[in-house]
């Protein structure tokens, strides 16, 4: 008997007695529960181009950012609902209404995000609805309501505000303090909080929120000293706010890594060899105040790529893969012609159902992005 055989046989026979083990003891699961929470996240190596799912506006609503998206399932609808950058304003709301295609032509833009008490955050974008981080796809429902999260603007500084609803449509009632507290003047997040993404973890009663820190200061490392660095905050339920834990990914410290420079927005997927997987937004080159541009704390290329842990709790032990999903120098000319280039931003990883992962990410020069999507081969 052939190593794979045996293998193949040991699987079956183990999957054999979790089964009796789960009726002998009256249990039973949903089929989504048994295809989704068994079957975790693993990284794909090849990805097929599918095009523009949502382009920008030539001109007013959405005629300089369309991108940064977040989608999740949408009973109300039966559809799919997506949130995103859509700037002018900075917010808005997309849906498609067919459950396996996701693709080009299928998404309808819904308008800004509907606020009950717009006064509470005033200007606000990078929305981000609340998930479950053991349902791929799945907004977490708290309570009977769902959590929205968005960056907002005070004093010069951006910081996360928190919002509640009991549709997926909205409106939002926003908390009126900021989320996670700003960092000391040395630390590395006293600029900013931004790129913010979180999950709820039922069984803990516990928030965990990823956000992106941007120093005011120089901090204490060899390479992109001003970087912003990729950090995680909790809350318990019934909280007013999160307590900062401190940074999961800083600028990697090997010079050409293609995260050396900024580490931003990360998305939480349970894994497959690896306990969790994320995929982050990075890039290698460093920013430096001197140099005043419109991409002076994020310097291009802007690049997606994964990262990994095998923490059971996903606040330490994180680690880059070794290269990103693609370098902007290798983006095919037909690509290029249809918009891409100069930067790929926020990615945002959909699972189909039959296994595969829809890639979504905006690129373009900076305030003339649009939205793209990707699909991987069939695991």
């Amino acid at each position: 008997m052939t190593v794979k055989c045996l293998t193949f046989l040991i699987s079956s026979i183990a999957s054999f007695l979790v089964a009796c083990a789960a009726l002998a003891q009256g249990v039973s699961e949903s089929p989504k529960e048994t295809t989704e929470q068994r079957r975790g996240f693993s990284i794909p190596s090849t990805w097929t181009r599918r095009g523009v799912v949502l382009e920008r506006a030539r001109d007013g609503v959405g005629s300089s950012v369309c991108g940064d998206p977040y989608i999740v399932w949408d009973e109300a609808i039966q559809g799919w609902r997506m949130v995103l950058f859509y700037s002018p304003p900075g917010h808005g709301q997309a849906v498609c209404l067919q459950r396996d295609d996701l693709g080009p032509g299928q998404w309808k833009f819904a308008g800004p995000l509907p606020v009950a008490n717009p006064q509470a955050v005033g200007g606000f974008h990078k929305p981000f609805i609340v998930m479950d981080p053991d349902q791929p796809n799945q907004a977490a429902k708290i309570e009977g309501r769902y959590c929205l999260l968005v960056v907002s603007f005070k004093d010069g500084h951006k910081q996360v505000q928190r919002a509640w609803s009991e549709k997926l449509a909205g409106p939002w009632t926003f908390e009126p303090e900021g989320l996670i507290p700003p960092g000391a003047a040395d630390d590395f997040d006293a600029k900013h909080t931004d790129a913010v993404t979180g999950y709820y973890f039922p069984k803990r009663h516990e928030f965990l929120y990823f956000y992106m820190g941007y120093p005011a200061k120089r901090q204490a490392r060899k390479i992109s000293p001003f970087g912003s660095a990729q950090a995680v905050a909790t809350q318990k339920l019934g909280d007013k706010r999160a307590t900062r834990c401190g940074v999961v990914l800083e600028p990697c410290q090997q010079a050409g890594h293609w995260a050396s420079g900024w580490v931003g927005g990360l998305q939480l997927l349970r894994g497959n060899e690896h306990r969790w997987v994320a995929i982050v937004n990075a890039s290698p080159t460093a920013p430096d105040p001197g140099k005043k541009a419109v991409w002076t704390e994020e310097p291009p290329p802007s690049l997606g790529g994964f990262a990994w842990c095998d923490e059971e709790w996903p606040v330490r032990g994180w680690h880059f893969s070794l290269t990103p999903i693609e370098w902007v120098k290798d983006i095919p000319k037909a690509a290029l012609d249809a918009g891409e280039g100069y930067n790929l931003w926020r990615q945002f990883i959909h699972v189909l159902p039959d296994g595969r992962a829809a890639l979504f990410y905006n690129s373009g020069y900076y305030g003339r992005e649009q939205l793209y999507m990707k699909v991987s081969v069939k695991p």
